[in-house]
């Protein structure tokens, strides 16, 4: 999987480097984009029953609303990491591993409290 995220960081950066785009892409700059891009996305769902969300994928121009808005974030995200030298799939790894010690499939399964709330 590192393969196929550093083959697309690397188109990315290929298509902002083309670009001249970098000078713009400062840490603080690429954090509040991806935000803003996220709030793209949960605009997508705005005044929706769960009903109505759930049928997003389904409609021809919601589902390519909803795929470009991810594309949007995922664009953004790989470039905080590339820029921040963090290596997104170890980085995943290892806050699983630590969900994992804090949300024991045997004591949270189905619950949905948050692992210091009192049971």
């Amino acid at each position: 999987m590192a393969a196929d995220l550093d083959a697309l960081t690397r188109k990315v950066a290929a298509f902002r480097d083309a670009r001249d785009w970098a000078q713009f892409h400062s840490l603080r700059n690429l954090i509040v984009s991806l935000n803003l891009e996220a709030g793209e996305l949960l605009e997508l769902t705005q005044w929706k029953s769960d009903a109505e969300v759930a049928e997003l994928p389904h409609e021809l121009h919601a589902r390519e609303a909803l795929e470009d808005e991810c594309a949007d974030v995922l664009l953004y995200l790989l470039l905080i990491a590339d820029r921040a030298g963090i290596d997104l799939e170890a980085a995943t790894l290892a806050k699983l591993a630590k969900n994992e010690a804090k949300y024991p499939a045997a004591q949270f399964r189905g619950s949905r409290r948050k692992y210091n709330a009192p049971e």
